[in-house]
């Protein structure tokens, strides 16, 4: 997709479409076109598409990011299955200059996304070309270099999005560990900036990252830790990223009914996040040294499984019972997380599709911030709400930390009681945090949104890159907050 900015009015610039938005409802702005919107009962809600004049009408609820976003997604939806190759539009500002211009390229990015690979009939569209005009709907005046920036940004963030989309997406007999290995090696040689390492069994037998191999010990795939970095010169901070990375997820020996069973190739959510992050934070040039750790394995059935009743050993030497085989993805983060800290970051986020009890608790659009310092949580929870990302802060509560007691070793993989089950996992978490660095880390359970069965607002089907919007925007707020 081509984005083109002119400092022109619209009317000067020539092309297939326009795309008129719609503000506060006003179609009374648009006389010309009262003929038109009585017959298609159009009330400024929605779309309204104008062949003959080659204009579609777009709502736009209001200036907040969001509504931009969702305005232009609604109209490139109905546009890319027209036989164009062009669009026109006025460009529009809210708050920020350059997050207005990143969610307008967002909106568009997010309207076109689909994951067709499978289909004998694919969707195609040949609706590449998009301009945008600098007269804008409110006529303010603002400046272009913002402008340019904030394209930029939408076009890195799409990017990052769409890659992590395409892994959480795929077919789980394709994406094993191996392939999110190879895709991790392929990032780091496609760019320069970052590098790969990619660990096998062995080393995680020599870590003593016991909870991760149990994971691992029924399936044919071989378990792999996957190391990526970029270190920037004169970094103002580092801040490291610890993705769950289940490439899929049967339950173990505590299967899984059949239809939750399903969609379970989005456990590697968290993980195919991790790596979209720091291919973004890459591109934005940021000046943060960021790693990428993700445990990459399957869970699944065997002779050699483990078992509910085993006793783990983690890497941290916490010794863990395990209730249940299908609270994996903690015992795979246990590891990695503690794999994490020895870097010595100044911020460590784990992103996991951790918990159903999330799902439950937040509905399927909103991912759980948790950690132990409340001033981290608000600070990454206000720049969120500019992202896209929906999210909100779920508390830790000493009270339930005494649900996750073991009789028989130091902690419990499952909670003594149905209730809180997503704040008991953050605190399960929470164990294996050493105490420098409990005021440093934070937890997003991203179970909810990361993975959608039905389209909703500007997302399609499937993978929505839950967590990457909120982490790449808050490590550009972290950069400018540093200088």
């Amino acid at each position: 997709m081509i984005f083109d900015f002119k400092n022109e009015n619209i009317d000067t610039l020539k092309a297939d479409f326009e795309i008129i938005l719609i503000q506060d409802k006003k179609i009374e702005n648009y006389p010309k076109s009262q003929e038109l919107f009585k017959i298609m009962n159009f009330k400024g809600e929605g779309i309204c598409l104008d062949i003959q004049n080659k204009i579609i009408y777009s709502e736009l609820k209001s200036l907040e990011y969001e509504d931009i976003r969702l305005a232009f997604a609604n109209a490139y939806k109905a546009l890319k299955k027209l036989e164009i190759k062009s669009v026109k539009t006025k460009s529009v500002v809210g708050k920020c200059v350059v997050n207005s211009f990143n969610a307008l390229v967002q909106g568009f990015h997010f309207g076109a996304y689909e994951f067709n690979k499978y289909k004998k009939d694919k969707n195609s569209t040949k609706l590449e070309n998009i301009i945008i005009s600098e007269s804008e709907i409110n006529n303010k005046k603002y400046d272009i270099d913002e402008a340019h920036i904030g394209i930029n940004y939408g076009k890195i963030f799409s990017n990052a999005c769409n890659f992590a989309k395409d892994i959480v997406n795929e077919i789980p007999q394709i994406y094993t560990p191996l392939k999110m290995a190879q895709d991790a090696l392929d990032l780091a040689k496609n760019d320069k900036n970052i590098s790969c390492e990619i660990y096998e069994s062995d080393f995680l037998e020599k870590e003593k990252m016991q909870a991760f191999l149990a994971v691992n010990r029924a399936s044919i795939h071989p378990p792999k830790l996957i190391h990526l970095s970029y270190k920037p010169k004169n970094p103002i901070m580092k801040a490291v990223f610890v993705g769950k990375g289940l490439t899929y997820d049967s339950g173990g020996l505590s299967l899984k009914p059949a239809d939750y069973m399903l969609t379970m190739k989005s456990d590697k959510s968290g993980g195919a996040a991790a790596m979209a992050i720091i291919k973004g934070a890459s591109e934005l040039n940021l000046d943060i040294e960021i790693h990428s750790i993700i445990g990459a394995t399957e869970n699944m059935i065997g002779g050699n499984a483990y078992k509910p009743d085993d006793v783990l050993i983690s890497r941290e030497g916490i010794s863990i019972e395990v209730r249940n085989t299908d609270a994996e993805g903690r015992l795979v983060l246990a590891d990695c997380l503690s794999y994490a800290q020895d870097l010595k970051p100044d911020l460590i986020i784990d992103l996991a599709t951790l918990t159903g009890a999330c799902v439950v608790g937040l509905g399927e659009y909103t991912s759980a911030i948790m950690g132990n310092n409340e001033e981290l949580q608000n600070d990454f929870y206000h720049t969120s709400k500019k992202s896209g990302d929906l999210t909100t802060i779920l508390h830790f509560n000493p009270y339930l930390k005494e649900l996750i007691k073991s009789n028989i070793a130091d902690v419990s993989n499952t909670s003594s009681s149905r209730y809180g089950g997503a704040i008991t996992a953050g605190l399960f978490l929470n164990s294996f945090i050493k105490d420098e660095y409990k005021d440093k880390w934070l937890h997003l359970d991203i179970a909810g949104p990361a993975y959608l069965e039905k389209s909703w607002a500007y997302h399609s089907f499937g993978a929505s890159s839950a967590g990457v919007r909120m982490c790449l925007t808050y490590l550009i707020h972290l950069s400018r907050k540093q200088k």
